[in-house]
């Protein structure tokens, strides 16, 4: 039975490796992350040891870009958390459309930090089109959705989704938000023209923001299933980040495995015990 240093030292075996021989850098991943993920490679490959493994990976760069691609993980879906989300709906962004109004705000600000396939990123532009085009005054509103892998990004571009994929959706938002292609769906003209996807890192120091907003100033911010998968150091770099990017007053939302990480951040106040859903304080 391997001992939990027998484990560690085989996982740091492996950081190694990509770094040294392929110039990958993966030692940002939690333990128990990498220690899945080289298990899950291991059953895939033919159930090798850790040290066979760690050969053979040593002299493949397809091995080590498919290890380090099986790091990204880009699950998501529409409306993902029904609880959150009601928030969002019912009381986050009326309450920043509202303020940003009596402000003479010129447009509401939004970032979706890993955003997978889009599904996060749309299921916000979906609810903003209900909420800015209702009423006289119509309130501009742009989302940032971002992510580090291109093939995720390219699809949340393409913004189209099978029918199972859209099971989530009400049917008004799904005729009033989306054209039917036989079994699929295509995101309307208007929402996509309020969303813009781009690869960024958010461990990047060099950047505070993606390059295609410009400047941070957001009023609300999504991260949500990304922050436990990396070292508490690391974590605390990007929720840093990501809060300095907040604007005064503005709302952070994470996903339910994440909540202590942020209930321990000072600048941030939790919401409501039922959703992941935090207020900046100001700091």
């Amino acid at each position: 039975m391997q001992n939990d240093s027998q484990v560690s030292l085989r996982t740091d075996a492996i950081v190694r490796i990509m770094e040294q021989r392929h110039g990958l850098d993966v030692s940002a991943y939690a333990g128990s992350f990498l220690e899945q993920t080289i298990a899950r490679r291991l059953a895939e490959t033919g159930g090798l040891t850790v040290e066979a493994y760690g050969e053979g990976l040593a002299g493949s760069r397809p091995e080590a870009e498919v290890f380090y691609q099986s790091l990204h993980v880009g699950y998501s879906e529409f409306f993902r958390n029904p609880l959150t989300f009601a928030l969002l709906e019912q009381q986050v962004l009326p309450a920043l459309v509202a303020a940003k109004k009596q402000a003479g705000g010129s447009e509401l600000r939004i970032w979706s930090a890993g955003c997978a396939a889009g599904q996060e990123a749309w299921s916000v532009a979906i609810l903003l089109d209900e909420l800015c085009g209702a009423g006289a005054t119509p309130l501009a509103h742009r989302i940032f959705a971002t992510d580090m892998s291109e093939p995720e990004l390219n699809q949340a571009r393409a913004g189209v989704y099978s029918t199972a994929a859209v099971g989530n959706i009400r049917m008004r938002q799904l005729q009033n938000c989306f054209s039917q292609h036989g079994d699929v769906y295509a995101i309307a003209p208007r929402l996509r023209a309020r969303v813009a996807f781009s690869t960024y890192d958010l461990l990047d120091e060099r950047t505070a923001t993606p390059a295609d907003s410009l400047y941070g100033d957001f009023d609300l911010i999504l991260c949500c299933n990304l922050l436990f998968y990396y070292r508490p150091d690391k974590c605390r770099r990007i929720l840093d980040k990501l809060c300095r990017a907040l604007a005064p007053g503005g709302f952070f939302v994470t996903g339910e495995t994440e909540r202590a990480i942020l209930a321990q951040h000072e600048g941030l106040r939790a919401m409501a015990p039922i959703a992941a859903v935090f207020k900046g304080l100001n700091l």
